[in-house]
C-alpha cells in the first residue's frame, strides 16, 4: 500500500481464536475453503491454528501448503517454550517449525499476576522465555508476530513490567507486537493510553516494528478499542471476520475494515474486495454454522433497512438522510420494510406494482393502510413476509381470485414403532378446484410438513408447477405468552422453486390452522406470480 502510515494490516483469527467459540466446530475442508475466501477480501494474515494442540491442524497445514494464495500469509500459533526448558527442546516449537508457515505467532505473559500465579514462574524467567522463543525462530528465517497476552491488564497493574515484556519481544527479533485486552475488560480510553506509549516507546530503538491490537469483547468495547488502538498508531488489526470467540467473541474485522477504510481514510482492502465483504462474511458464517445478527452494521441484514414513515420518506428523497454509507460499498442493500409505520410513499409503491393509475388520496390506498394496521394489531408481521402483503393488496383491490376452495384438512400424529421413523404425522386435505373434488393424503415429520406435502399432492394435478415448490424455512413465534398454551402464534413460513424463495405468514391461536394460512399464502402467491389464471368457476361463484 502506497502510504504506510495510514495502511493497516488484517489478521484473521477465525481458524484459531474463533475456533474457540462455544458451538464451533470446524473441518478441515472447513478451514480451506475460509481460508480461500479470507484471501479473495485481501486479509494479509489468516492465524490458521496450533499444530503442537491436536492433529487436525497439522492435517490442515500439510494440505493448505498446496493452495495457491495472493494475499494471506499463513501463519502458526503457540505459546513461548516451558519455564525452564531449552527452546531446542520444547514440542511445541518444534510442531511450529513443522507446520512449515511462513509466519508464527507467539504469546507470552505481559501481566505479573499471570506470570507468577498462573504459569507459576519468575518474572524474569518469563522475559527469558519470550526472549529464547523469539529469537529462536527469527533464526529459523520465520517471521515472528508476538502476542502481548493480558498486556492491558499488565500495563495497568504493573505498567514497567508489561514494557519490559514488550521490549525484550521487541529485542529478539519480532516483526511486530501485538497489544492483547485477552480478558476483554479493557475501556477506549485506557487502549488509546497505552497503545500510543507502547507506539512512542518502540519508535525511538525499533521504528520498524509494526504494533498490533488484538481485543476481546467481554466489556462491549472489541471493535472501538481496535479502531482507538489505530488511531493511537497501531497499523495491525487482529480479530475474527465475524467476530465470533472465545466468551463474548473477539473483535469483528468485518465492521472494523468499512470503519477504517470508508470514515478514517486507512487504507486495509482494495475497493472491489471491499464490495464483496458482505457475501464473504456470510459466507464464513454459513461454513461455521451460525447466523449473522440482522442488527450487525455494514453486513447485517437490517443494517440498511428502513422502516419508519418519515425515515422512508427521506431514503426516498436522499439516501444520506439515514444511511451513514452507501449499502453497495460493502455489498449490501437497501430494504423498505412494509409495516403500519412504514407510510403512505412506500406502501404506494407497493399498490402501484397493480394499480399503477391510483395515488395517494385514492380510496383504495387507504383502506390497505387500515387493512395492514388491523392485521399487524392481530399479530401479523409482514416484515418478513412480504409476500402475504402482496396478497393482501391484490385483495383489496380485486385483484385475488382463489385458486382453490377447502372442503376440510385432518392431521393425526403418532409415535411409530416401526417403519419411517420420520413420517410422526399424516395429514389429509380435501378441496374443490374448479367444481371438482380432491382429496391427498401425505405423511410428513410433524403435522406441518405432512400439511404442506398433502396441500401440494392435492393441487399438483390442477397445477403442475407446484411439484417443484417446496418449503425450506418454518419459525413460529408466540404472542401474548401469558395466555400459556392458549396464546396466538404467528407462523413464518419460507418456500422455494428452486430458484426465487418468497416469506409467508400467518396467525391464529391454533398453530395448524396458523400454519395452513401461511401455506395457501405461499401456493396462491406462487401461482399469482407465475400469471395462473384461477379457475372461472371461482370468479362465477363469487358473483
Amino acid at each position: 500500500m502506497s502510504d504506510k502510515q495510514k495502511s493497516v494490516a488484517l489478521f484473521d483469527s477465525t481458524l484459531r481464536d474463533g475456533a474457540q467459540a462455544e458451538g464451533i466446530s470446524f473441518s478441515v475442508l472447513d478451514k480451506l475453503k475460509i481460508v480461500k475466501l479470507l484471501d479473495d477480501l485481501g486479509v494479509d494474515y489468516v492465524e490458521a491454528g496450533n499444530p503442537g494442540s491436536n492433529p487436525k491442524d497439522l492435517e490442515f497445514f500439510h494440505q493448505v501448503a498446496s493452495m495457491k494464495l495472493e494475499h494471506v500469509r499463513l501463519v502458526a500459533f503457540g505459546a513461548t517454550r516451558r519455564r525452564n526448558t531449552a527452546v531446542e527442546d520444547d514440542s511445541n516449537i518444534q510442531s511450529l517449525l513443522s507446520a512449515g508457515t511462513p509466519v508464527v505467532s507467539i504469546f507470552g505473559k505481559s501481566w505479573d499476576f499471570q506470570v507468577t500465579d498462573i504459569i507459576r514462574t519468575t518474572l524474569k524467567e518469563n522475559l527469558a522465555m519470550i526472549h529464547d522463543t523469539i529469537s529462536f525462530l527469527v533464526g529459523q528465517g520465520k517471521e515472528v508476530v508476538f502476542d502481548a497476552e493480558h498486556f492491558f491488564d499488565g500495563y495497568t497493574e504493573n505498567p514497567r513490567y508489561a514494557m519490559e515484556t514488550v521490549m525484550k519481544a521487541a529485542a529478539a527479533g519480532a516483526s511486530s507486537i501485538v497489544l492483547c485486552d485477552t480478558r476483554g475488560g479493557a475501556v477506549p480510553s485506557q487502549v488509546r493510553d497505552a497503545t500510543a506509549h507502547v507506539v512512542e516507546e518502540l519508535s525511538k530503538s525499533y521504528p520498524h516494528i509494526i504494533v498490533g491490537i488484538h481485543a476481546h469483547n467481554d466489556a462491549s468495547c472489541a471493535d472501538a478499542n481496535s479502531i482507538v488502538a489505530v488511531e493511537a498508531g497501531s497499523r495491525q488489526v487482529q480479530g475474527t471476520l465475524v467476530g465470533f470467540g472465545e466468551r463474548c467473541g473477539n473483535a469483528c474485522l468485518a465492521t472494523i475494515i468499512p470503519t477504517l477504510q470508508l470514515k478514517l481514510g486507512y487504507d486495509v482492502v482494495e475497493d472491489d474486495a471491499l464490495a464483496h465483504l458482505t457475501l464473504v462474511s456470510h459466507s464464513v458464517a454459513e461454513i461455521a454454522n451460525v447466523s449473522i445478527p440482522h442488527g450487525t452494521p455494514y453486513i447485517g441484514r437490517s443494517a440498511f433497512t428502513h422502516k419508519g414513515g418519515m425515515h422512508i420518506d427521506g431514503i426516498s428523497k436522499n439516501p444520506r438522510s439515514f444511511e451513514h454509507i452507501n449499502p453497495e460499498s460493502v455489498g449490501n442493500e437497501r430494504r423498505m420494510l412494509m409495516s403500519e409505520v412504514a407510510g403512505r410513499a412506500t406502501i404506494l409503491k407497493r399498490i402501484q406494482r397493480y394499480a399503477p393509475e391510483l395515488g395517494k388520496e385514492a380510496p383504495q390506498t387507504k383502506q390497505i393502510i387500515d387493512a395492514l394496521k388491523h392485521l399487524e394489531m392481530s399479530g401479523y408481521q409482514f416484515e418478513g413476509a412480504e409476500s402475504s402483503f402482496e396478497l393482501v393488496i391484490a385483495k383489496h383491490l380485486g385483484k385475488y381470485k382463489p385458486y382453490f376452495e377447502l372442503d376440510h384438512y385432518k392431521t393425526l400424529g403418532e409415535r411409530p414403532l416401526m417403519g419411517d421413523p420420520l413420517a410422526s404425522h399424516t395429514a389429509v386435505v380435501k378441496v374443490a378446484v374448479d367444481g371438482q373434488m380432491a382429496i391427498a393424503v401425505a405423511q410428513g415429520d410433524g403435522p406441518v410438513h405432512a400439511l404442506d406435502k398433502a396441500l401440494r399432492k392435492v393441487l399438483e394435478d390442477f397445477y403442475p408447477l407446484l411439484g417443484i415448490v417446496h418449503l425450506t424455512d418454518y419459525k413460529v413465534r408466540v404472542l401474548d405468552s401469558k395466555d400459556a398454551s392458549a396464546a396466538k402464534v404467528r407462523v413464518l413460513i419460507e418456500t422455494t422453486d428452486g430458484e426465487n424463495s418468497w416469506s409467508t405468514v400467518g396467525v391464529s391461536t391454533d398453530i395448524i390452522e396458523a400454519s395452513w394460512m401461511a401455506l395457501v399464502d405461499s401456493i396462491e402467491y406462487k401461482l399469482m406470480k407465475e400469471g395462473v389464471v384461477p379457475p372461472a368457476s371461482h370468479e362465477q361463484g363469487e358473483k
